[in-house]
């Protein structure tokens, strides 16, 4: 029978211990769960992966055309990478994340989706920090072709858009930085964000003095710790 729980890695990194962790709660019957912890902080749960999936859906039902490349702002478990890929349209999907703990979880294949990530030749992994990178046109996300414009930028790092993972990244939250990664995006182009809360009405504004056109979604799902409904948000942005 395998232990209830166990830690998989835990490495340091620029913020701090990380650590992956998998758990059976036999409440919720023998499946896997997955867990990343930053410190005492919980990051992330494969429990709750719905609104990571629906920044991927959401945002790239609004993007028109085919043969599309589309840049993934913070790994994770992978969800969003995975969801993105379901779309038959991408041709390439740049995942960045500014740990290589992280990335190498998905190379091992500790984690469920490595696997799924490292079998689509699609998918390629690019170590760095997404805010770095999204502030800096002229060199962009693709280290192999400078100053590149994708049909999408996918971000689900910061807790929401005023609570941060690492307060460093409160400068991106500007009409000028939002707007230097905007350049980023090819004409009609979509920025789509994930936040931990309910949409917030002056972030929504900020969003307005970059792009032609907004939308708020609230995501469902339920929570079996609270026994009911918890909600995400994500944002949808058109250029």
């Amino acid at each position: 029978m395998p232990p209830l729980f166990e830690e998989l890695d835990s490495q340091d990194s620029p913020l701090g211990e990380i650590s992956l962790r998998r758990r059976q709660i036999p409440a919720f019957g023998d499946r896997d769960i997955y867990e990343v912890k930053l410190g005492e902080e919980f990051l992330m749960s494969s429990m709750f992966v719905e609104a990571e999936e629906a920044l991927s859906t959401l945002g790239l039902e609004q993007v028109n055309g085919e043969d599309l490349s589309v840049v993934v702002g913070g790994l994770g478990l992978g969800y969003t990478a995975v969801a993105a890929l379901k779309d038959e349209r991408i041709s390439e999907l740049l995942v960045v994340d500014a740990l290589d703990t992280v990335i190498s979880w998905h190379q091992k294949e500790l984690v469920p989706l490595g696997k799924t990530l490292n079998a689509d030749t699609r998918n390629r992994y690019v170590l760095g920090s997404f805010f770095d990178l999204a502030t800096d046109p002229s060199n962009g996300f693709d280290p192999s072709a400078a100053g590149k414009k994708f049909d999408a930028i996918l971000l689900d790092i910061d807790h929401s858009p005023t609570e941060y993972l690492n307060p460093e990244n409160a400068g991106f939250y500007t009409t000028e930085n939002l707007s230097r990664m905007a350049e980023q995006l090819k004409p009609s182009g979509v920025f789509a964000m994930w936040s931990q809360n309910p949409p917030e009405a002056d972030f929504e504004a900020l969003l307005a003095t970059v792009f032609n056109r907004v939308d708020s979604h609230l995501v469902s799902f339920y929570n079996p710790f609270q026994g009911k409904d918890s909600t995400n948000s994500v944002y949808v942005c058109i250029k």
